[in-house]
């Protein structure tokens, strides 16, 4: 074999693995682009979720004062109804 039949070879090989090199490079560039663009979607989404559910642990208290005014509500009933003279 020639030496310039080497060297075309060689650079036709070398040419070939920078090709691919560089489109493997793109091919993950556009997958981590692609990634963060999901992960900005939910983290957004996850936020939106947090947002609305902010107040859901405030129910229990929620509750609580509403059964202390039903039992004044009671209270202040039966107090009408005995001053009004109904059972």
């Amino acid at each position: 074999m020639e030496p310039m039949t080497i060297w075309t070879w060689s650079l036709i090989a070398g040419v070939l693995v920078i090709v691919i090199v560089a489109v493997l490079l793109v091919a993950i560039i556009v997958t981590a682009r692609s990634i963060d663009k999901h992960a900005l979607a939910i983290w957004t989404a996850g936020k939106n979720i947090a947002a609305n559910t902010v107040s859901i642990w405030m129910l229990g208290r929620t509750n609580e004062v509403a059964a202390e005014i039903l039992e004044t509500a009671k209270s202040i009933d039966s107090t009408l109804k005995a001053v009004a003279g109904r059972p």
